[in-house]
């Protein structure tokens, strides 16, 4: 199997954790390509799996890296959450002659384009979690948006900023801002209101084969700020355009056994676990000193 081994080198404890992994992983596999400060190009590299060494920020840069050419991924958490990360340094040696011997299997999750339209300038930029349309420094005023779906004006919006999220990006920054959670394999954008001027706004989970566009009406050109998966960050001016597609690729996760979506919503954000009420056993028949 040929391997791209990708990962944060400015990050402490990656660079190690990768010298300590690279004679095991020789052993096993091909490794075509290592980089550990997202600077070389990977259209022209011939490999069968990325595997990312730190956590889901590596992941979103690794997928923004490998651009129209997405490859499976597997990540290795060496970061805090692990969301889309989670085989731990530990586990690797355990499941990676699995990996090797193709005995896993790939999930598909939406990715998106944002193009960015100021003046006569257009630029496209690749993603996986979500983008952000928000105020910030100096001014921190609202800003005023027009929301258009398939060129259809929708809403008109007035507040800190919008954000649109993939089903994978629907437990990051939008879960934060209260959006809904997202079955990964939907094929679906959500809208999520950042602090509306307003008590009717709620977030909006709609088609991934829409088209959602924002129009900049108002604005503090030194603090209202396009950002992409919360890593890339460009100014917006007062009638800019910014539009949201699905694609025309996916991103590939890799899963190992034992590894599902709903497993890690409760072991990472505790999602529908129950109280534990004073008195009463917890799940693992101990009581609660709570």
């Amino acid at each position: 199997m040929r391997v791209i081994v990708l990962g944060n080198g400015l990050r402490a404890g990656v660079p190690e954790e990768a010298d300590r992994l690279r004679p095991y992983l020789r052993q096993h596999c091909d490794i075509v390509l290592e980089d550990f400060l997202y600077e070389k190009d990977l259209a022209a590299v011939d490999a069968d799996l990325t595997l990312v060494l730190g956590g889901d920020g590596a992941i979103l840069r690794a997928a923004r890296q490998m651009a129209y050419r997405q490859r499976p991924v597997l990540g290795v958490n060496l970061g805090r959450l692990g969301f889309l990360a989670d085989v731990r340094a530990d586990e690797l040696r355990a499941c990676f002659p699995c990996v090797v011997a193709r005995d896993f299997h790939t999930t598909e999750h939406l990715m998106y384009e944002c193009v960015h339209e100021s003046g006569a300038a257009v630029r496209t930029y690749l993603g996986l979690n979500e983008i952000a349309v928000q105020t910030g420094p100096p001014a921190f005023h609202m800003i005023d948006l027009d929301l258009l779906i398939d060129g259809e004006a929708v809403s008109q919006f007035s507040g800190d900023g919008l954000i649109i999220s993939t089903p994978i990006g629907s437990t990051a920054h939008s879960l934060s801002a209260g959006g809904p959670i997202l079955g990964q394999g939907l094929s679906a954008f959500v809208i999520t209101p950042i602090c509306p001027h307003s008590l009717t706004y709620r977030p909006l989970v709609d088609s991934a084969d829409k088209a959602y566009t924002m129009v900049v009406r108002r604005a503090e050109p030194e603090g209202t700020r396009l950002v992409i998966d919360g890593q890339c960050s460009m100014p917006l001016a007062p009638g800019d355009r910014v539009t949201v597609r699905r694609a025309p690729v996916s991103f590939q996760l890799v899963k190992v056994p034992g590894r599902s979506y709903y497993r890690t919503l409760r072991d990472k954000l505790h999602w529908g676990s129950p109280p534990s009420y004073r008195g009463e056993p917890s799940a693992d028949g101990e009581r609660s000193n709570g």
